[in-house]
C-alpha cells in the first residue's frame, strides 16, 4: 500500500505511515536482542560481553550502508513527490549499482581487518576468541543488510511502510527459532547465535527484493533507465554520501565509547551490552518516526508544499514530546526488571551498573527524539551537511566528555553515561537555532 503524504490530514497520515516503521524496527532489534538474551542466560557473561561488543561494531559497519540507502531514499521521495517516474527509475538503477559496489568492498575489508579491529576495541583477552568466532559468521550477513535496507527505503519513499514490516516479522520469528536450535539444541555457542541472525537476514533481504520486483511494476527499471546520468548520480551521491557520513560518524563515536567501556572490564561490558539493547529498543520508535517525518518532508519538498512542511514540523514535535515523556518514565521506573531480562539475578553488580546507565539515559530521551526530527528534516530538504554537523556536535561532545570525565576517579564510568544527554542537548540547540535563523523568517525562499 502506497501513501501520498502531500495531501490529507498531516498527523493521522504521519502516524499511519510511521507505525509500521516503528513496529518493523522493533522487530529488527530482535535479531540481536534474541542473541543477547539467549547468550546472556545460557552461555554466560563472557559470551554476552563478546556479542554485545560485536553488536556495536556491526551497527557501525551497517550504518555505512544504511546511510547510503537513506540518502537514496530521500532522492526517491523527492522524485515521487514530483511525479517524475522516469528520473525515479534511473535513480533506482544508479543507486543500486553504487551502493551494491560499496557493500562488496566493505564486506571484503571487514574480513581482512577482523583481528586488528578487535585489538583496537581493547577487548579483554578472555573475550577475544568468542568475539572473533561470532564476527566471522555475522560478517557474512552484510550483503543481506544492504538488500533489505535498500528495498525498504525504496518502498518507504513511495509511501509503503507495511511490506518491510511483514518481512521483518517473519525473519524475527525465524531468528529466535534458529537461536534456540543452534545454541541450545545443537550447542554451537556464539557461532550458532550469529548463524541464526545471518540466515534470517538473508530471508528478509532476498524476500524484499523479490517482492518489490514482482509486485511493484511501476518501480521496475527498463533498458532506457540503465545508463550513466551524471546529474542524477551526483544528486544521489550528494545526499547518500553525507547521510552515510552522518550515520558513520554517529556510530564511530559509539564505537570509540565502546572501546572506553571495554577498558573497565567484562562486568561493565556486559552491563553496557544489555543496557544499550534496552536503550535502543526504547527510543527506536521515535527514530523511525523521524525517518517517516523525513519521507513526509521530502515528498512535500518535491511537490513544493512548504506550508504543509511547516505544519508537519509542529505536529511531529508535539508527537515526539508526548512519546518521549511516556517512554522515559517507563524506562526509569522499570530499569531493574528490564536488566533482569538479559542478566541472571545472581549478577547483582552487572545489573546495578546497567540500571545506573538506563536511569541517566532514560530521563533524557526527548533530547534524542528532537535530534532524530532534525536529522530527518535536513536530509529531506537537501541539507544533509547540517545533519553531519549535528552528529559531530552530539558525538564529539559525547566522546570527549566520556574520556575526560571517566578519567576522574570519583566519577569513573558515570562520566561515560552522562556525556550522552549533554551531547544530545548541544546538538538540539544548534539544529533548532539554525532552523530558526535559516528557515523561519522566509521559509519558502530558503527552500
Amino acid at each position: 500500500m502506497q501513501r501520498d503524504l502531500t495531501q490529507g490530514p498531516i498527523t493521522a497520515k504521519l502516524l499511519r505511515f510511521a507505525v509500521p516503521l516503528m513496529i518493523g524496527n522493533l522487530l529488527q532489534q530482535f535479531y540481536n536482542i534474541a542473541d543477547t538474551w539467549i547468550v546472556g542466560q545460557f552461555l554466560g557473561a563472557d559470551a554476552l560481553a563478546a556479542v554485545g561488543s560485536s553488536y556495536t561494531l556491526m551497527v557501525f559497519l551497517t550504518s555505512i550502508l544504511l546511510g547510503l540507502c537513506m540518502g537514496s531514499g530521500a532522492v526517491f521521495s523527492i522524485y515521487y513527490g514530483k511525479k517524475d517516474g522516469e528520473r525515479l527509475k534511473s535513480s533506482i538503477f544508479l543507486s543500486f549499482v553504487f551502493i551494491g559496489t560499496v557493500t562488496l568492498v566493505l564486506n571484503a575489508g571487514v574480513f581482512a581487518a577482523l583481528m586488528p579491529v578487535i585489538r583496537l576495541l581493547q577487548v579483554p583477552p578472555n573475550i577475544v576468541p568468542l568475539m572473533r568466532d561470532y564476527l566471522w559468521v555475522i560478517f557474512w550477513g552484510i550483503p543481506a543488510t544492504f538488500l533489505y535496507n535498500y528495498f525498504s527505503n525504496l518502498l518507504r519513499a513511495v509511501g509503503n511502510s507495511v511490506t518491510p514490516l511483514v518481512f521483518l516479522g517473519v525473519a524475527a520469528v525465524l531468528n529466535i527459532f534458529l537461536d534456540l536450535l543452534f545454541v541450545l539444541g545443537v550447542g554451537m555457542g556464539v557461532e550458532g547465535a550469529a548463524a541464526a541472525t545471518v540466515i534470517s537476514q538473508y530471508l528478509s533481504g532476498a524476500g524484499m527484493m523479490g517482492y518489490t520486483l514482482l509486485r511493484f511494476p511501476e518501480l521496475r527499471i527498463q533498458r532506457r533507465h540503465i545508463g550513466w546520468k551524471r546529474d542524477i548520480l551526483q544528486e544521489i551521491m550528494g545526499l547518500s554520501f553525507l547521510t552515510c557520513v552522518q550515520q558513520s560518524v554517529m556510530n564511530f563515536g559509539i564505537l570509540m565509547v565502546q572501546g572506553l567501556v571495554n577498558s573497565f572490564g567484562a562486568g561493565i561490558m556486559a552491563a553496557f551490552a544489555a543496557a544499550v539493547k534496552i536503550d535502543s529498543f526504547a527510543y527506536m520508535p521515535v527514530q523511525d518516526f523521524g525517518n517517516a517525518f523525513s519521507t513526509f518532508v521530502a515528498q512535500n519538498y518535491g511537490a513544493g508544499k512548504t506550508d504543509r512542511i511547516r505544519k508537519g514540523i509542529r505536529s511531529a514535535a508535539v508527537t515526539v514530546f508526548f512519546f518521549c515523556t511516556v517512554i522515559s518514565s517507563a524506562v526509569c521506573l522499570f530499569a531493574r526488571p528490564l536488566m533482569g531480562i538479559f542478566i541472571s539475578a545472581q549478577e547483582t553488580g552487572i545489573i546495578e551498573a546497567g540500571v545506573h546507565y538506563l536511569r541517566i539515559e532514560g530521563a533524557c530521551y526527548i533530547g534524542i527524539g528532537l535530534l532524530f526530527l532534525l536529522y530527518g528534516f535536513y536530509r529531506a530538504v537537501h541539507r544533509p551537511g547540517m545533519s553531519v554537523v549535528l552528529t559531530v556536535i552530539s558525538l564529539g561532545t559525547r566522546v570527549a566528555l566520556a574520556y575526560l570525565l571517566s578519567s576522574v576517579s570519583w566519577i569513573g564510568v558515570t562520566g561515560i553515561w552522562v556525556s550522552v544527554p549533554i551531547g544530545w542537548l548541544l546538538a538540539d540547540i544548534t539544529g533548532i537555532g539554525w532552523y530558526w535563523f535559516r528557515y523561519r523568517g522566509n521559509y519558502a525562499a530558503a527552500l
